[in-house]
Protein backbone atom coordinates (compact mmCIF):
# COMPACT_ATOMS: atom_id res chain seq x y z
CA UNK A 1 0.00 0.00 0.00
CA UNK A 2 2.54 2.50 0.58
CA UNK A 3 4.62 1.72 -2.37
CA UNK A 4 2.01 3.77 -3.88
CA UNK A 5 3.20 7.56 -4.17
CA UNK A 6 -0.66 8.69 -3.83
CA UNK A 7 -1.17 6.62 -0.63
CA UNK A 8 1.82 8.04 1.06
CA UNK A 9 0.32 11.44 0.67
CA UNK A 10 -3.14 10.48 1.61
CA UNK A 11 -1.89 9.12 5.09
CA UNK A 12 0.65 11.94 5.79
CA UNK A 13 -2.38 14.73 4.38
CA UNK A 14 -4.71 12.90 6.57
CA UNK A 15 -2.64 12.85 9.78
CA UNK A 16 -2.58 16.46 9.57
CA UNK A 17 -5.86 16.71 8.90
CA UNK A 18 -7.28 14.75 11.66
CA UNK A 19 -4.42 16.47 14.36
CA UNK A 20 -6.07 19.97 13.32
CA UNK A 21 -9.97 18.49 13.85
CA UNK A 22 -8.88 16.33 16.81
CA UNK A 23 -7.57 19.73 18.87
CA UNK A 24 -9.91 22.65 17.07
CA UNK A 25 -12.67 19.90 17.58
CA UNK A 26 -12.46 20.29 21.27
CA UNK A 27 -13.11 23.74 20.99
CA UNK A 28 -15.94 24.19 18.66
CA UNK A 29 -18.12 21.29 21.05
CA UNK A 30 -16.85 23.45 24.33
CA UNK A 31 -18.52 26.73 22.52
CA UNK A 32 -21.49 25.24 20.82
CA UNK A 33 -20.13 25.67 17.56
CA UNK A 34 -20.96 22.68 15.70
CA UNK A 35 -23.86 25.04 13.66
CA UNK A 36 -21.36 27.72 12.69
CA UNK A 37 -19.33 24.67 11.28
CA UNK A 38 -22.42 22.71 9.38
CA UNK A 39 -22.75 26.49 7.72
CA UNK A 40 -18.72 27.45 6.97
CA UNK A 41 -18.83 23.77 5.34
CA UNK A 42 -21.60 24.82 2.60
CA UNK A 43 -19.53 27.76 2.46
CA UNK A 44 -16.75 26.01 1.36
CA UNK A 45 -19.03 24.27 -0.84
CA UNK A 46 -19.20 27.43 -2.92
CA UNK A 47 -16.33 28.48 -2.72
CA UNK A 48 -14.31 25.25 -3.97
CA UNK A 49 -16.76 25.68 -6.78
CA UNK A 50 -15.93 28.81 -7.73
CA UNK A 51 -12.77 27.97 -7.71
CA UNK A 52 -13.17 25.12 -10.38
CA UNK A 53 -14.88 27.69 -12.15
CA UNK A 54 -12.01 29.64 -12.33
CA UNK A 55 -9.05 27.11 -12.82
CA UNK A 56 -8.05 27.03 -9.40
CA UNK A 57 -7.22 24.25 -6.55
CA UNK A 58 -10.45 23.67 -4.70
CA UNK A 59 -8.86 24.01 -0.76
CA UNK A 60 -7.99 27.70 -2.38
CA UNK A 61 -11.25 28.52 -3.31
CA UNK A 62 -12.61 27.32 -0.05
CA UNK A 63 -9.85 28.92 2.31
CA UNK A 64 -10.97 32.14 0.38
CA UNK A 65 -14.38 31.90 1.23
CA UNK A 66 -14.36 30.14 4.16
CA UNK A 67 -11.96 32.99 5.78
CA UNK A 68 -13.82 36.02 4.42
CA UNK A 69 -17.52 34.93 6.22
CA UNK A 70 -16.04 33.51 9.42
CA UNK A 71 -16.21 36.36 11.11
CA UNK A 72 -19.23 37.89 9.47
CA UNK A 73 -21.46 34.42 9.96
CA UNK A 74 -20.27 33.95 13.56
CA UNK A 75 -21.46 37.34 15.09
CA UNK A 76 -24.24 37.70 13.07
CA UNK A 77 -25.26 34.26 14.88
CA UNK A 78 -24.01 35.03 18.26
CA UNK A 79 -28.02 36.01 19.30
CA UNK A 80 -30.16 32.68 19.81
CA UNK A 81 -32.80 34.40 18.87
CA UNK A 82 -31.84 34.98 15.38
CA UNK A 83 -28.97 32.04 14.65
CA UNK A 84 -31.30 29.87 12.63
CA UNK A 85 -32.13 32.46 10.34
CA UNK A 86 -28.79 33.24 9.91
CA UNK A 87 -27.65 29.72 9.04
CA UNK A 88 -30.79 28.81 6.80
CA UNK A 89 -30.64 31.63 5.31
CA UNK A 90 -26.42 31.70 4.99
CA UNK A 91 -27.06 27.72 3.55
CA UNK A 92 -29.75 28.09 1.26
CA UNK A 93 -27.46 31.50 -0.71
CA UNK A 94 -24.15 29.51 -0.41
CA UNK A 95 -25.37 26.23 -1.77
CA UNK A 96 -27.39 27.87 -4.52
CA UNK A 97 -23.97 29.57 -5.51
CA UNK A 98 -21.72 26.15 -5.39
CA UNK A 99 -24.67 24.80 -7.86
CA UNK A 100 -24.70 28.20 -10.21
CA UNK A 101 -20.50 27.94 -10.08
CA UNK A 102 -20.30 24.51 -10.76
CA UNK A 103 -23.27 24.41 -13.81
CA UNK A 104 -20.65 27.23 -15.23
CA UNK A 105 -17.66 24.52 -15.05
CA UNK A 106 -17.18 22.13 -17.62
CA UNK A 107 -16.12 19.65 -15.14
CA UNK A 108 -19.44 19.67 -13.40
CA UNK A 109 -20.00 15.59 -12.41
CA UNK A 110 -16.13 15.06 -11.12
CA UNK A 111 -15.62 18.10 -9.28
CA UNK A 112 -18.86 17.89 -7.41
CA UNK A 113 -18.34 14.59 -6.13
CA UNK A 114 -14.95 15.30 -4.86
CA UNK A 115 -15.76 18.74 -3.30
CA UNK A 116 -18.80 17.09 -1.74
CA UNK A 117 -17.25 13.72 -0.31
CA UNK A 118 -13.73 14.71 -0.31
CA UNK A 119 -10.70 13.56 -2.67
CA UNK A 120 -7.83 12.83 -0.17
CA UNK A 121 -6.02 9.78 -1.79
CA UNK A 122 -5.96 12.72 -5.19
CA UNK A 123 -4.04 15.21 -2.96
CA UNK A 124 -1.34 15.65 -4.93
CA UNK A 125 2.66 16.44 -3.42
CA UNK A 126 2.19 20.73 -3.70
CA UNK A 127 -1.46 20.37 -1.92
CA UNK A 128 0.39 17.95 0.96
CA UNK A 129 2.47 20.75 1.17
CA UNK A 130 -0.41 23.42 1.48
CA UNK A 131 -1.62 21.05 4.06
CA UNK A 132 0.96 20.58 6.08
CA UNK A 133 1.73 24.56 5.98
CA UNK A 134 -2.18 25.36 7.13
CA UNK A 135 -1.94 22.61 9.52
CA UNK A 136 1.08 24.05 11.63
CA UNK A 137 -0.34 27.76 10.98
CA UNK A 138 -3.37 26.56 12.66
CA UNK A 139 -1.68 24.28 15.61
CA UNK A 140 1.12 26.93 16.51
CA UNK A 141 -1.67 30.01 16.50
CA UNK A 142 -3.67 27.71 18.76
CA UNK A 143 -1.08 26.87 21.38
CA UNK A 144 -0.35 30.29 21.18
CA UNK A 145 -3.62 31.65 22.82
CA UNK A 146 -4.37 27.96 24.32
CA UNK A 147 -4.69 29.41 28.03
CA UNK A 148 -7.00 32.22 26.95
CA UNK A 149 -9.01 30.13 24.51
CA UNK A 150 -9.82 27.37 27.00
CA UNK A 151 -10.44 29.80 29.29
CA UNK A 152 -13.29 31.53 27.12
CA UNK A 153 -14.49 28.10 25.84
CA UNK A 154 -14.76 26.79 28.98
CA UNK A 155 -15.45 28.98 31.57
CA UNK A 156 -16.90 32.53 29.42
CA UNK A 157 -17.93 34.09 32.67
CA UNK A 158 -14.86 33.98 34.80
CA UNK A 159 -12.93 34.67 31.51
CA UNK A 160 -14.78 37.89 31.35
CA UNK A 161 -14.29 38.80 35.12
CA UNK A 162 -10.45 38.61 34.62
CA UNK A 163 -10.42 40.60 31.12
CA UNK A 164 -9.81 37.95 28.94
CA UNK A 165 -10.99 39.96 25.59
CA UNK A 166 -13.99 37.68 24.23
CA UNK A 167 -14.48 39.64 21.06
CA UNK A 168 -10.52 39.14 20.35
CA UNK A 169 -10.76 34.99 20.81
CA UNK A 170 -13.82 34.72 18.96
CA UNK A 171 -12.46 36.38 15.73
CA UNK A 172 -9.07 34.52 15.60
CA UNK A 173 -11.06 30.94 16.78
CA UNK A 174 -13.45 32.06 13.79
CA UNK A 175 -10.58 32.67 12.12
CA UNK A 176 -8.99 29.05 12.80
CA UNK A 177 -12.19 27.07 12.30
CA UNK A 178 -12.54 28.55 8.64
CA UNK A 179 -9.18 26.95 7.83
CA UNK A 180 -9.72 23.59 9.66
CA UNK A 181 -12.85 23.47 8.04
CA UNK A 182 -11.03 24.00 4.77
CA UNK A 183 -8.47 21.46 5.32
CA UNK A 184 -10.65 18.83 6.32
CA UNK A 185 -12.55 18.43 3.66
CA UNK A 186 -9.94 17.04 1.77
CA UNK A 187 -10.89 14.07 3.34
CA UNK A 188 -14.30 13.81 4.28
CA UNK A 189 -15.61 16.87 1.70
CA UNK A 190 -18.09 19.79 2.53
CA UNK A 191 -20.87 17.31 3.07
CA UNK A 192 -19.54 15.52 5.87
CA UNK A 193 -16.88 18.35 7.34
CA UNK A 194 -18.99 18.52 10.98
CA UNK A 195 -18.16 14.54 11.17
CA UNK A 196 -14.59 14.83 12.36
CA UNK A 197 -14.78 18.43 13.73
CA UNK A 198 -17.49 17.31 16.20
CA UNK A 199 -17.67 13.36 16.82
CA UNK A 200 -13.86 12.64 17.97
CA UNK A 201 -14.08 15.82 20.67
CA UNK A 202 -18.06 14.90 21.43
CA UNK A 203 -16.65 10.98 22.07
CA UNK A 204 -13.70 12.34 23.84
CA UNK A 205 -15.60 14.13 26.67
CA UNK A 206 -17.22 11.59 27.95
CA UNK A 207 -13.80 9.74 28.97
CA UNK A 208 -12.20 12.67 30.74
CA UNK A 209 -12.58 15.99 31.89
CA UNK A 210 -9.05 17.12 31.73
CA UNK A 211 -9.01 19.52 28.60
CA UNK A 212 -5.84 18.87 27.91
CA UNK A 213 -6.71 14.81 28.12
CA UNK A 214 -9.60 15.54 25.68
CA UNK A 215 -7.69 17.41 23.05
CA UNK A 216 -5.35 13.95 22.87
CA UNK A 217 -8.36 11.51 23.11
CA UNK A 218 -9.95 13.85 20.59
CA UNK A 219 -7.63 13.78 18.23
CA UNK A 220 -6.82 9.96 18.74
CA UNK A 221 -10.30 9.55 17.45
CA UNK A 222 -9.83 11.19 14.73
CA UNK A 223 -6.73 9.50 13.69
CA UNK A 224 -7.82 6.16 14.12
CA UNK A 225 -11.07 7.51 12.00
CA UNK A 226 -8.97 8.65 9.23
CA UNK A 227 -6.68 5.61 9.10
CA UNK A 228 -8.15 2.95 9.08
CA UNK A 229 -10.93 4.78 6.95
CA UNK A 230 -8.12 5.29 4.12
CA UNK A 231 -7.09 1.56 4.94
CA UNK A 232 -10.53 -0.22 4.56
CA UNK A 233 -10.96 2.46 1.59
CA UNK A 234 -7.48 0.69 -0.41
CA UNK A 235 -9.00 -2.43 0.41
CA UNK A 236 -12.64 -2.32 -1.06
CA UNK A 237 -12.33 1.24 -3.54
CA UNK A 238 -15.40 2.64 -1.64
CA UNK A 239 -15.53 5.94 -0.70
CA UNK A 240 -12.50 7.05 2.48
CA UNK A 241 -15.17 9.50 3.42
CA UNK A 242 -18.13 6.88 4.00
CA UNK A 243 -15.47 4.57 5.91
CA UNK A 244 -14.34 7.54 8.31
CA UNK A 245 -18.17 8.83 8.79
CA UNK A 246 -19.09 5.29 9.88
CA UNK A 247 -16.05 4.94 12.14
CA UNK A 248 -16.61 8.52 13.80
CA UNK A 249 -20.42 7.66 14.46
CA UNK A 250 -19.22 4.41 15.87
CA UNK A 251 -16.97 5.48 18.13
CA UNK A 252 -19.17 7.87 19.32
CA UNK A 253 -21.83 6.02 20.20
CA UNK A 254 -19.45 4.08 22.14
CA UNK A 255 -18.61 6.54 24.05
CA UNK A 256 -22.23 7.17 24.68
CA UNK A 257 -22.88 3.31 25.81
CA UNK A 258 -19.50 3.63 27.71
CA UNK A 259 -20.95 6.71 29.50
CA UNK A 260 -24.16 5.31 30.17
CA UNK A 261 -22.70 2.12 32.29
CA UNK A 262 -20.38 4.54 34.08
CA UNK A 263 -23.43 6.75 35.41
CA UNK A 264 -25.51 3.17 36.52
Amino acid sequence: MFSLAFMRHAFVASTFIAIISGVIGVFVVARNMSFLTHTLSEIGFAGASFAVFMGWSPLNGMLLFTILSSVMVGQLSNQGSRREAVISATSALFIGLGILFLSLSSQMASSATSILFGSVVGISMHEERQLIILSLIVLLVTVAIYRRLKFSSFDPVGASAVGVSEMTISIIFLLLLAMSVSVAAQIVGSLLIFILLTLPAASAKYFTHSVFSMILLSTMFALLGTWLGLYLGYLTNCPVSFFTAVLEAAIYVGSLVYHHYQND
